[in-house]
């Protein structure tokens, strides 16, 4: 079969999948759609020479990828103007299948590789917060009390761009050997999704404050 070049548009030496090859894709479209569906991210870096994980909140903007953190952070300082590696994870459910050797996982991931950037002007900083907000909570940033000025110089905000990544996605039934299929082994998949609770009101409300309706339009990623 013919690839579409737009099919590896991201993909590198050091992007390419070695293993299990035929589950990566290198579109943006695929790709998207996983970094899309979840907000939570791990960001690999170097700190005084040594390897180091940050779990944060990413977001995307177009063909970049943000995250934010305190301008004091020993972690920010780190990333900025470094190479990182951002990875995205979805578990879909468990995969039970007749040997344990092929148990597995059907799950989809992202993988991205860039030099990071700080956002630098306090104007495209309050912008970029204002759309991680409202991508998480859609129509919320209006409700809240403004941020000030102190807040946005508190606040880092990074970015890199989506030009070298790739996603990976299992989906399906178990895949056993071929003599294993005869066995009187149940096998299947165990399916599984993050799902949002019913919002719990903080205390500290004053008497009168009703639940907003933009609640109602939050989604996981």
């Amino acid at each position: 079969m013919t690839q579409n070049p737009q099919d590896a548009e991201l993909k590198t030496e050091r992007s390419r999948l070695r293993r299990s090859h035929e589950r990566g894709s290198y579109d943006r479209d695929t790709l998207y759609s996983v970094l899309d569906a979840m907000p939570l991210a791990h960001i690999g870096y170097q700190l005084d020479g040594r390897p180091s994980v940050l779990p944060t909140l990413q977001w995307r903007e177009g063909d970049h990828l943000y995250w934010h953190g305190s301008s004091a952070s020993r972690a920010i300082r780190a990333m900025e103007g470094a190479d990182v590696c951002i990875t995205v994870t979805l578990i879909d459910g468990y995969v039970l299948a007749r040997s344990a050797f092929h148990h597995s996982v059907n799950f989809r991931s992202a993988m991205v590789f860039g030099r990071a950037e700080k956002i630098v002007d306090p104007a495209a900083k309050e912008a970029r917060l204002k759309a991680m907000t409202d991508g998480l909570f859609p129509g919320r940033w209006e409700t809240l009390r403004p941020i000030t000025e102190q807040e946005i110089k508190a606040t880092a905000v990074l970015r890199i761009p989506i030009e070298e990544a790739s996603a990976k996605i299992r989906d399906g039934a178990p895949k056993d050997d071929e003599e294993d299929y005869a066995l009187p082994i149940w096998a299947g998949v165990v399916p599984m999704s993050l799902q949002l609770q019913h919002p719990e009101a903080d205390p500290a409300n004053l008497s009168g404050v009703n639940m907003p309706d933009h609640l109602s339009r939050i989604r996981i990623g």
